[in-house]
């Protein structure tokens, strides 16, 4: 696969595309613009999830305890504890489900709380992931952008946009497709924690409800798609671990950037599965 067709795809859907796929056992690798940085909008949550893993593993914080999170402890989002309305009371290990699974703000913010973004980074550090860094939670990530905007959403005018800090790699959280991709060979191969807290995370990865953007290039009954999401203003990613029956597991991270500030971007969606299975057909070749 050259860059060109790729980057015929990404553009044919109406974004700028980064990719970068690795076969988990032979070691081989395609990408496109793979170690350009780039916006992890709620990819963030992957490295706080393995962190957390981490900090289990060593005894620094106990899975199951429970935690109350009242509504003016919320952050802004659709999904979770972050559209709820009454106090809620659940475990630190519940939290990072719904962080994962449906992407809760609030969740993955009352989780960050707890095992601190300086060791998150401490940790991408270790493994080498230098381009991958945690500035903000995603409370912070909402009102950075309603404080570059001045106003609230939706951010659709290109000046606003032009000024939203989350959108500029360098100022945000950020990483590479590459890098991604790694951090999630890490947790399936048992290298980024014990191996039962990277077997715990690869079930609450495999739990993600979204199957309109990676998962759409799989739709076979006997194909395993297990990822993250992440969305902001022209933004929308996918990263995770693509499982065959005969065997093969592909790390594959998607990030794009959208032409248009349109809210709903279903080509920007759907590009993320198609992209993704050329990668994974020609690591297979």
């Amino acid at each position: 696969m050259t860059a060109l067709d790729l980057g015929a795809v990404f553009r044919a859907a109406g974004v700028t595309g980064w990719l970068h796929a690795l076969d988990l056992d032979s070691g081989r690798e395609v990408g496109h613009r793979p170690d350009e940085p780039v916006s992890m909008a709620s990819v963030f949550k992957v490295p706080l999830l393995v962190e957390f893993g981490r900090q289990a593993d060593a005894g620094l914080l106990d899975p199951a305890a429970r935690v109350t999170i009242g509504a003016a402890e919320r952050s802004s989002g659709p999904t979770g504890i972050s559209a709820m309305l009454d106090d809620v009371t659940i475990s630190l290990r519940d939290l990072a489900y719904l962080m994962i699974a449906v992407s809760d703000n609030t969740a993955a913010d009352a989780l960050a709380a707890r095992v601190g973004l300086d060791a998150v980074n401490a940790m991408l550090t270790r493994f080498g992931l230098t381009g991958t860094h945690v500035e903000q939670n995603a409370g912070q990530q909402n009102d950075s952008m309603a404080e570059d905007a001045g106003h609230g959403w939706p951010f659709l005018d290109p000046e606003d946009l032009a000024r939203l800090r989350v959108l500029d790699p360098l100022r945000t959280n950020r990483s590479t497709a590459r890098e991604t991709a790694a951090l999630f060979a890490l947790i399936w191969r048992d290298e980024a924690a014990s191996a039962e807290s990277c077997a715990w995370m690869r079930g609450v990865l495999n739990l993600q409800v979204w199957p309109h953007r990676l998962a759409s290039g799989f739709p076979y009954d006997d194909v395993e798609v297990s990822g993250k999401t992440g969305t902001l203003p022209t933004v929308r990613n996918e990263a995770g671990v693509v499982e065959y029956p005969d065997g093969g597991r592909y790390a594959v991270a998607v990030y794009t950037r959208a032409f248009s500030p349109a809210l709903n971007q279903p080509r920007a969606d759907a590009v993320i599965g198609t992209a993704a299975r050329m990668a994974v057909d020609h690591l297979r070749r």
